[in-house]
């Protein structure tokens, strides 16, 4: 067991009390209070970056909990928030628990469907919507949400032509409480006094890996009292700035967005749209960022799809650079001609030039794109945990980061390995005093989640490394077995082939069967311009990877990869998939995680195909888009075989 020896940095004198102001509409007042005219949040619109002030973001908050209470909201109710990262979000999240209510957020991405299972679920009376494409979604659901009686927009364009009742904009929310403020002026401080810090404030949902995704709920104790701790591991002040990229309905941007905002008053900048993250990036460069893999695999494919665009001088400064770096790296040091030369013009280039600290969590990311952004300068360390547990609970050590590991525990969390193996692996189980209070409305899987010690059974496989850091495999039960009782991490193989400039998303397969194949999706921007430049032709996705050069470009990629892997778990056959893995059509969690069940059930005859002598796979198939429109598909997959020989790769490799 591993856990509270560990030295860490000492928790900052500035940050807000969480014992004294044990909920957060408590330490928002505290903040406004004590700093009013200090900047809480920026949100850029219309190319501006507009400034809200703690007492901005104070007086907005009042407004709208009067508004609810005067709607009906009381303690115990649920308040729904659905959009981008929008300073509406926080406010309504906020006032939300000024009321004793519960906030739960939903994916702005959600499709109706997935809307309806959780408004089900929770019953909230008023839902909070940005603008109306997610209004729409509420309104087809017509009677099937019996629950919600009000609709609050945060834009009003396009909002005209609607004439249902449950609608209300938000201004007109703000409206309702400033009059009950303007009859009252301590009103809203009666609330915020009788909020009390055992109450849910937060139902967030699981990954929902296998199933419709669980909610664990946060009291204000256990979600400020583990911000406060995870600041002692990665300490932030009032001088950090923050980008918010991922979602607010994710548990680590409700730690960064919400509890770090308020505990240490580190500046939440929201950007306006996801396509101008990077330019937002630049313009605001942040100290601290937190993206997920599939985000920094991005900017690492965007990096080097760019420089094949560049002139060969150009190109040929950059490989000579970045082999310079990670060479360096790989000795534990720093190479001055590869910084001068390279580097620091990138991370001035990407946005990253004034960072502290990054990070990166919610699925693994290969050991290949953490060297390169270490190799680039950029101080990244991987955190692991679950939303059970309030997100994360290992970081990396600002002196002590490996691309091998997860890092080590945070400040009062102790970590063990239950049922280890002959060499150390099992299931990894965590207990801190923060953990969630359960699973909203299911005692059932909340018993089952906690092993009768109380410890938290993560489901993960892993082990710790002479350093004491965690290392983490896989999920247990993707832990996989060829019929020839070869074990292999589908996770593991899938990280290394997403390293590739072309390689968007990879499935694994192999279980129980005699070699290891796989199911790729091209990464469609960058081999399209790839294709354009070698003059190929083709309309669409699906043309574009079925192409005969395509497939010889991802064969090299393919053989690259095996090439690190021992010959057992190696790839033998593989194909590209006709389109994309989509969270819309089931595929892959919302935060980006593979489906297996679904993807085994979906492509089954594919999978049967790779397993077969067949050479191609014909697919007559239709496919969904999220705004209801369908499209058939209609092509042959090429079949791909590879000579998985230790000559054959020992070639590939050099």
């Amino acid at each position: 067991m591993i856990g509270d020896s560990i030295d860490w940095a000492p928790f900052s004198s500035s940050h807000a009390d969480v014992v004294l102001y044990d909920t957060l509409p408590k330490i928002l007042a505290f903040n406004a209070e004590n700093y009013p005219d200090a900047v809480a949040l920026r949100e850029k619109e219309f190319g501006i970056w507009n400034q809200f002030t703690w007492r901005d973001y104070h007086d907005h908050v009042a407004r709208m909990s009067l508004g609810m209470a005067e709607l009906g909201i009381v303690a115990g109710d649920t308040i729904a928030l659905i959009g981008d990262n929008r300073v509406e979000w926080v406010w309504g999240e906020i006032a939300a628990h000024s009321c004793r209510a519960m906030s739960m957020g939903i994916y702005r991405d959600a499709l109706e469907e997935e809307i309806a299972y959780l408004t089900d679920y929770t019953s909230p009376k008023i839902v909070i919507a940005e603008d109306e494409e997610q209004v729409d979604k509420f309104l087809n659901l017509e009677d099937k949400i019996p629950s919600v009686t009000h609709i609050v927009y945060c834009d009003p364009r396009g909002m005209r032509k609607y004439d249902d009742p449950r609608l209300i904009s938000i201004e007109d929310l703000e409206a309702l409480g400033q009059k009950l403020l303007d009859k009252d002026p301590t009103a809203y401080q009666n609330l915020v006094q009788a909020t009390d810090t055992d109450d849910v404030a937060v139902l967030c949902t699981t990954s929902g890996t296998t199933s419709n995704p669980k909610l664990s709920m946060w009291p204000h104790r256990a979600f400020l009292g583990h911000a406060a701790a995870y600041l002692r591991a990665d300490p932030k002040t009032p001088e950090d700035e923050y980008l918010a990229v991922l979602p607010l309905s994710w548990v680590m941007e409700q730690m960064y967005s919400v509890a770090w905002n308020l505990i240490a008053r580190m500046r939440v900048n929201f950007p306006e749209e996801q396509s101008t993250i990077m330019s937002d990036l630049r313009e605001i460069g942040p100290t601290f960022v937190l993206l997920a893999p599939r985000i920094w695999e991005l900017i690492a494919a965007d990096v080097r799809a760019k420089m094949m665009d560049s002139s060969a001088w150009k190109q040929a400064a950059y490989e000579w650079g970045a082999k310079k770096g990670l060479a360096a790296l790989e000795k534990g040091e720093k190479s001055l001609a590869s910084e001068w030369l390279l580097m620091r013009a990138l991370r001035d280039r990407l946005g990253f030039k004034n960072l502290k600290s990054a990070a990166t969590g919610g699925a693994a990311m290969g050991p290949d794109t953490f060297k390169f952004f270490l190799s680039m300068g950029i101080p990244l360390r991987q955190l692991y945990g679950q939303t059970e547990a309030l997100g994360a609970h290992t970081i990396h050590k600002s002196d002590d980061v490996n691309h091998d590991t997860v890092g080590s525990p945070m400040p009062g969390v102790e970590l063990r390995i239950d049922n280890p193996d002959s060499e150390g692996l099992g299931e990894i189980v965590v207990q801190h005093g923060h953990m969630m209070k359960g699973y909203y409305k299911n005692e059932k899987a909340s018993k089952e989640t906690f092993g009768e010690d109380g410890w938290f059974l993560t489901g993960d496989a892993g082990y710790f490394d002479k350093n004491g850091h965690l290392v983490v495999i896989d999920r247990i039960k993707d832990l996989a077995k060829t019929s020839k009782g070869v074990k292999f991490s589908p996770q593991y193989i899938e990280n290394k082939l997403k390293f590739s400039t072309y390689v968007a998303e990879a499935v694994i397969l192999g279980a129980d069967q005699p070699y290891l194949t796989a199911m790729i999706c091209i990464r469609y921007p960058i081999v399209s311009k790839w294709a354009e430049k070698k003059r190929l032709r083709f309309t669409t996705y699906t043309d574009l990877s079925a192409q005969p050069e395509v497939y010889e470009q991802l064969r090299a990629e393919v053989e690259m990869v095996n090439a690190t892997l021992p010959p057992a778990q190696r790839i033998k056959r593989f194909l590209l998939l006709y389109k994309e893995l989509d969270a819309d059509d089931g595929e892959l969690t919302r935060t980006r995680k593979v489906r297996r069940g679904v993807i085994a059930d979906k492509y089954g005859d594919i999978i049967q195909a790779l397993y077969s002598d067949q050479g191609k796979v014909d697919v007559d198939t239709v496919i969904h888009f999220q705004d209801g429109t369908k499209q058939r598909i209609v092509t042959s997959l090429k079949v791909e075989t590879l000579d998985t020989s230790d000559k054959e790769n020992k070639g590939a490799g050099q």
